[in-house]
């Protein structure tokens, strides 16, 4: 019962800190642009930030005050290396 308690507490911990730094949130400005790595991040955290957007309005999927191509790269690479999408090798299963 303990592991089970602290699983959920884990991941309830986990999720709080993925959502930390989502995209409409974190008090981006004009002045204070997201760059490549915040891409990434926001990339990474689009599932969970596509399902708190329904809850909370301010939320967004993309961050509107970005740095331009380099946050469009870092978020493509977020979105499709947080998927798999991006392994340098895949593991392929032989039939004998």
């Amino acid at each position: 019962m303990k592991t089970k308690l602290a699983l959920i507490l884990g991941l309830l911990f986990c999720l709080a800190l993925l959502c930390a730094c989502a995209p409409g949130v974190n008090g981006r400005s004009a002045d204070n642009r997201a760059g490549f790595f915040m891409g990434i991040w926001h990339g990474w955290i689009a599932p969970i930030s596509l399902i708190w957007q329904l809850f909370n309005r301010e939320v967004r999927l993309y961050e509107v005050f970005n740095k331009g191509w380099a946050y469009d790269l870092g978020y493509y690479m977020g979105v499709v290396g947080g998927f798999g999408g991006l392994a340098l090798s895949r593991k392929r299963c032989r039939e004998d």
